[in-house]
């Protein structure tokens, strides 16, 4: 994945009224292309691509966050469970090299059968 300028970066230049929450070292954000309603992405204010290269605050705020969006989310959406997940590198499919961690409300039914949760993502190799 090639890097961009956090001048062109779109997690970099975020408008206020897009922040939904924040602490001080992340905000959240809905997913402007949401795979369900109330997709909502948890993305680091510095600059910088990989999860790994988080240091132990940012990790740890991003967590936060996460905990502190579940009770909205439940009480605006109603989902059945999450999915809460990071792509890290363009082989796992980060299509904006900026850390952002993606929180996925899902419904009853929402696909046919839901069996194997993240793992589904190289489907081939879900076990069923």
């Amino acid at each position: 994945m090639q890097e961009i300028d956090p001048a062109d970066c779109p997690f970099c230049k975020v408008p206020d009224d897009e922040i939904v929450a924040s602490n001080m070292r992340c905000y959240a954000r809905w997913d402007k292309f949401p795979v369900s309603e109330g997709h909502i992405l948890i993305i680091s204010f510095r600059h910088f691509a990989d999860y790994f290269e988080a240091n132990g605050e940012e990790v740890t705020a991003l967590w936060q966050l996460i905990h502190e969006l579940k009770p909205m989310l439940d009480r605006r959406f109603s989902p059945a469970g999450y999915n809460v997940g990071v792509n890290v590198g363009a082989a796992a499919g980060q299509s904006v090299p900026h850390l952002h961690v993606h929180m996925i409300p899902r419904y009853q039914n929402d696909v046919t059968d839901p069996y194997g949760g993240i793992r589904g993502v190289v489907v081939q190799k879900t076990v069923l």
